[in-house]
This record gives C-alpha cells, sequence and structure tokens, in this order.
C-alpha cells in the first residue's frame, strides 16, 4: 500500500507507517522538518504536490494540515487526482461546533488565526466532499486534542495554563460530544471516491 502523508512534519507517523511494511510519502514545507525527516529516518519527502504521479496512492492523510491550505480548490482537485480509485482520505480538523469552543469563544485554540483559514464542521466538510466527488464514509472522535486545545485556549484567554480547569473543560466536552451533540473537539473524516 502507498500512503502518502501531507503536512508530514518530522516524519514519525510516516516512519511508524514505513516500519510496518507500507510504501511511504510525504509532503512538508517546513524545510527544517522536512530535513530531519529524510536525515533521521530516510523517507521521501517533498515540499509540494506537483512531482507526484496520479492515480498512485491507496490513501492520503492529512492531519491538522487542510484548514491551513491557502488554495483549497487546487490543493482537494490535486488530491483527488492522487488517489487512486479505491483509494482513501483521512483528514483530521478542528470542529468549531464542540463545547470547548462554546467555552473559550473567541480564545478557542480551534480559531488559530491566521494560520488556520478554514474552520469546518460536519455539514461543511460534507460539502466539501461532495464537490469534489467524495463520500465521507465514516467520522471518528480525536479524544485527546479537547484537553490540548482547552490548555492552549486557558492561556490564550487566562494569560497562564489554568491545567486543572483544562483538563475538566476538555473531559466535559468530550462527554458532552459522546453522550449527546457528537460534536468533539477535533473529528477525522475517512473519505472515499464516488465512483
Amino acid at each position: 500500500k502507498k500512503i502518502l502523508d501531507i503536512g508530514s512534519g518530522t516524519g514519525e507517523f510516516l516512519y511508524y507507517l514505513k516500519s510496518k511494511g507500507y510504501d511511504t510519502y510525504g509532503i512538508e514545507i517546513a524545510k527544517k522538518a522536512r530535513e530531519l525527516s529524510i536525515k533521521n529516518h530516510k523517507l521521501f519527502i517533498k515540499d509540494s504536490l506537483s512531482s507526484l504521479k496520479e492515480k498512485n496512492f491507496d490513501a492520503i492523510t492529512m492531519w491538522h494540515v487542510l484548514e491551513h491550505v491557502y488554495d483549497l480548490d487546487g490543493y482537494m482537485t490535486k488530491i483527488k487526482d492522487l488517489l487512486n480509485d479505491h483509494g482513501v482520505l483521512i483528514i483530521a480538523v478542528p470542529n468549531y461546533k464542540c463545547f470547548d469552543q462554546k467555552f473559550y469563544g473567541k480564545y478557542w485554540a480551534g480559531w488559530d488565526l491566521p494560520l488556520h483559514l478554514w474552520h469546518f464542521d460536519r455539514q461543511s466538510m460534507q460539502k466539501l466532499s461532495k464537490k469534489y466527488d467524495f463520500k465521507i464514509s465514516s467520522i471518528h472522535p480525536l479524544y485527546f486534542d479537547s484537553f490540548y486545545v482547552s490548555l492552549l485556549s486557558s492561556k490564550y484567554k487566562y494569560k497562564s495554563s489554568k491545567l486543572i480547569q483544562a483538563f475538566f473543560i476538555g473531559l466535559y466536552s468530550n462527554l458532552i460530544a459522546k453522550f449527546k451533540t457528537k460534536e468533539y473537539s477535533s473529528l477525522i473524516y475517512v473519505l472515499k471516491k464516488s465512483i
């Protein structure tokens, strides 16, 4: 299986997959991170999608990357072309309908302006998927993101960590999502091509 990780950082995720026998490729625009992943893990990492072959990948992953992309249309079109007809696209993004966003409001770390150019919820991901001929096959929570995002949000709002409060807000956000809203702090969307 050929896997492309977009926003591969220093390559730990791809290195793990490579150790399990996967054929791994990465895209990382940060030069230092790219160099470290090549040096430390002997990975194939490029700085853009342009040099990659179409219909070549069984899976493409984007872990908290899509919200940073300037040319959303161009990126989604290229990803669709790179993925083979039976491949999967895995996208993790913050979910602005979660409880921790409601609690922290404008201080919610998931907004992360000006770094986050796009903000998603289930409906917008459904529209985005449909526009590029994908269908969402499943949605999964990233449980630990609520704790991390609450910790960052607490720093923004109170100018200090408030570690215990942040922990309980993250926990409460997960509990509200699990038993009531299904709106976790971050969601993983598994998309397949509509053939």
